[in-house]
């Protein structure tokens, strides 16, 4: 979450809508200054997406590599999607990608963490699960695998190789560096989780 400016500081001036796609929309607004004055800032606007560390009984993770065209490669990631089913709950969200990207549920969830991608220029927040007690789904009804995720490799490791690929530049997704480093950490003990219903 945010903390938010103080009465009267960074007052939105004006907004114009440049684009609209199927996933963002950018604006050019322009924004008052604390010290005065007024500065014009690009936002991409983004409905959110979730991410999931599935940890199994033996202490592996679930890896997906998929292709990614803006950076003109293939990337190892955690099962993930957009938050763009309206009114759904963001660990709704994260059980149907679960389900629909590897075909597993998890009998328990936890909320890792959340983070805002690029918060410069883009409002895009990822939230991050850990699901454990995994278990094998059918496809969830009506969903249909297409374009890149056809072509998807997934891949089971231990978490403590995952996070060395992550030191070792093998994994630079910032899902996956994030939740990876989370579960490790929480995992290894000390750590408080909020509850699994928080933003």
């Amino acid at each position: 979450m945010s903390e938010p400016a103080a009465d009267g500081d960074y007052q939105l001036i004006s907004s114009h809508r440049v684009h609209e796609g199927r996933v963002i929309t950018l604006d050019v607004d322009t924004v008052a200054m604390p010290g005065g004055g007024d500065s014009v800032r690009e936002v991409v606007h983004h409905p959110g997406a979730v991410a999931v560390v599935a940890i199994d009984d033996s202490g592996s993770v679930v890896l997906l590599r998929q292709y990614r065209h803006p950076v003109g490669g293939y990337l190892w990631e955690l099962p993930a999607g957009l938050r763009d089913a309206e009114g759904e709950p963001p660990l709704e969200t994260a059980k149907r990608e679960l389900a629909e990207e590897v075909q597993l549920a998890a009998e328990r969830w936890s909320f890792l963490t959340t983070y805002f991608s690029s918060p410069g220029f883009c409002d895009e927040q990822v939230l991050i699960y850990l699901a454990e007690g995994l278990s094998a789904v059918d496809l969830p009804e009506g969903f249909t695998v297409e374009h890149e995720e056809l072509d998807m490799t997934i891949d089971r490791v231990p978490l403590e190789e995952a996070v060395a690929r992550v030191f070792a530049g093998g994994i630079v997704n910032p899902a996956a560096v994030i939740g990876l480093l989370a579960a490790s950490r929480y995992r290894a003990g000390g750590v408080e989780l909020r509850p699994v219903d928080a933003s």
